[in-house]
């Protein structure tokens, strides 16, 4: 953290706090490399430039510690294709962190109900998505996909996953007064 602390840009092809990232989970053990990696990137000011950059160079546990920092370290949107990115793999635990609270605030109302509707596909508890009950509040479109998905399942002689049903209670409670942001529905969005 030092180092990334007075070396934060780039020196060379790759700066020292980049290589501490690639290490974290040798120097640190597994159970404590993703906290070493969100200090090691705050300590950096790793920017979204920076923090493209390392998604796209690292391993699948350095991109889920990129998507862990992202709330602390980007404001605006400008980090969104990363979490898009990570939703579009088959790995649970980058779909997991990609629906952090960063997701929460900036995937549009039609990203963040295919992102639900991935959870439930993929395994990945729905405990582990950011803001689910307030996103998820008198949203119709998303308690219609959430219908639609049970019934397939049901048709196709399949259990239907307990966080279906917890997630379609949710959409049934009326939406908060004064509701604004991109969470909330806007016209046709299937």
């Amino acid at each position: 953290m030092d180092e990334a602390t007075t070396h934060p840009g780039t020196h060379g092809p790759i700066s020292v706090w980049e290589l501490r990232l690639a290490e974290a989970g040798r120097r640190c053990g597994p159970e404590h490399a993703d906290a070493a990696r969100v200090l090691i990137l705050h300590a950096a000011r790793a920017d979204a430039e920076a923090l493209t950059r390392v998604y796209h160079q690292g391993t699948a546990d350095e991109r889920r510690a990129v998507l862990h920092a992202l709330p602390h370290l980007v404001p605006g949107p400008e980090a969104l294709p990363i979490v898009e990115d990570a939703l579009r793999t088959n790995d649970t635990r980058l779909v997991a962190a990609a629906l952090g609270p960063y997701g929460a605030r900036h995937l549009d109302a039609h990203a963040w109900r295919h992102a639900v509707l991935k959870c439930l596909f993929t395994g990945v508890a729905v405990d582990l998505v950011a803001d689910l009950a307030r996103r998820s509040r008198g949203d119709a479109e998303l308690a219609r996909m959430l219908g639609d998905h049970a019934a397939e399942r049901t048709a196709a002689g399949r259990t239907v996953p307990e966080d279906l049903h917890r997630v379609l209670a949710l959409t049934e409670a009326a939406p908060a007064q004064g509701a604004a942001g991109p969470d909330v529905p806007h016209g046709k969005e299937s």
